[in-house]
């Protein structure tokens, strides 16, 4: 599920599939619409602005109702009829994944050779992946982004992006990191997809031409949002969360930096709180 560096680590992501789903209190729900998109051609790649208003949704019974241009929900869970939906009402659709990290409540989970899970990444279920592999984790993400263009989304968000900075069990490093997240950049676009970076903050020099944007957690809370401006100066959205800061805490430096923020729960239900 979304990743933490603070989150608890006996959250069960097959028990959040089933939790239901919170809402907002009063004058929570709903936020300005933000920057209309603008009409893409037929083929023509997603290309979310920064100051893009977002729902995060990953667990419970999917809240379709609020009011912004944008979601990002499983991938997964979420249905060919939940993701029309969604753009029938002109929002466009960010598919989560997990790429970095095997997950053993997956429908898929089986075809991952046991030589390329590596250490626990705290959540339960879930163990990094040897991004070293590309021979085998090519075809798995090519399946899992195929599922995701066939749904209907717009765009990915793939997660576990930042390995070589934990403790998977593999000496991977910074190059290694690189050379994967671009290959997940490149398997999405040769789909029509638009393809997020989620966290890796190091990498973002040398990865922002490849993405057509970002997902943060937590920026604020650890004083590292100005290293995202490279998103937001070459036009791009940054999609960012704060679970432990209130609103008061965040959003003036949000807004002076052109962020798309939200204060969300770790468990990533309907709840929000925009800025």
């Amino acid at each position: 599920m979304k990743r933490s560096r603070t989150a608890p680590f006996l959250l069960l992501p097959s028990l959040l599939l089933l939790l239901a789903a919170c809402t907002a209190g009063p004058g929570e729900g709903d936020d300005p619409t933000g920057p209309a998109p603008s009409p893409r051609a037929p083929g023509e790649r997603w290309q979310p602005r920064p100051g893009t208003a977002w729902q995060w949704q990953l667990s419970g019974k999917l809240d379709l109702s609020v009011k912004v241009p944008v979601y990002d929900v499983d991938g997964f869970t979420t249905t060919r009829a939940q993701v029309a939906k969604l753009k029938a009402a002109g929002r466009d659709v960010i598919c989560y994944l997990s790429t970095g990290a095997w997950e053993d409540f997956r429908p898929d989970a089986d075809a991952f050779p046991q030589e390329l899970l590596g250490r626990s990444n705290g959540w339960k279920g879930e163990r990094w992946l040897d991004i070293r592999r590309t021979d085998l984790l090519e075809p798995l993400m090519a399946a899992r982004l195929d599922m995701c263009r066939d749904k209907g989304f717009d765009a990915v968000e793939p997660d576990n992006m930042d390995g070589y900075r934990n403790t998977t069990g593999f000496p991977l490093n910074a190059d290694d990191q690189l050379r994967y997240n671009r290959l997940i950049a490149r398997l999405a676009h040769d789909r029509g997809l638009a393809v997020g970076l989620k966290n890796d903050l190091d990498q973002i020099p040398q990865l922002v031409g490849d993405f057509d944007f970002a997902v943060n957690e937590q920026c604020a809370q650890y004083g590292e949002c100005d290293k995202l401006a490279p998103f937001v100066a070459a036009g791009k959205a940054v999609f960012h969360v704060e679970y432990e800061l209130g609103t008061e805490r965040f959003c003036a430096a949000s807004r002076r930096l052109g962020l798309s923020s939200l204060e969300k729960k770790y468990e990533l239900g309907a709840w929000r709180r925009p800025c």
